[in-house]
């Protein structure tokens, strides 16, 4: 899935403006404007377009971690993981919402897409481990649409 599609959907979701979006870039450490995040919220075929590239994207992700539950100073920060994956959006936003398995249930059954515990731990594993399974697009967007769902009401 687009990064920039992942956050245009956070955006939606949380009801935020383009300079709370820098907000919480800016929460992880690196400096962003609205000049520079307003391209990239734009639609693929709207002019002016920019695609978001995944440094951006591991910012807003981690920044969206801090923004919701808090930045703990007496731990190091985390190293970014590159390329930013469906897998790692997902692990990101079940941290930032800090949800549970049995709300990721709840989550999917909301938009008709239920999803075994098996399958959906199997989400969860790290690359390499036996039991991984790639996240796709269209679980991604589910999730995203089901959480909107969920988070505004």
């Amino acid at each position: 899935m687009l990064n920039n599609d992942v956050l245009r959907s956070v955006r939606y979701m949380l009801d935020v403006s383009d300079a709370k979006i820098v907000e919480i870039i800016q929460l992880s450490g690196k400096q962003s404007s609205v000049a520079e995040i307003a391209p990239l919220l734009k639609k693929d075929d709207e002019e002016g377009f920019v695609a978001c590239d995944d440094e951006l994207m591991a910012h807003f992700l981690d920044g969206l971690v801090y923004l919701k539950r808090g930045k703990d100073e007496s731990r190091p920060a985390q190293p970014f993981e590159l390329p930013v994956t469906n897998n790692m959006v997902l692990k990101k936003l079940r941290v930032a919402f800090e949800l549970k398995e049995d709300d990721m249930h709840e989550i999917m059954q909301s938009v008709d897409c239920p999803v075994s515990k098996p399958e959906m731990s199997a989400l969860f594993r790290k690359f390499g481990h036996s039991n991984y399974r790639t996240c796709g697009d269209q679980f991604l967007r589910n999730f995203l649409k089901g959480l909107t769902l969920r988070v505004r009401g």
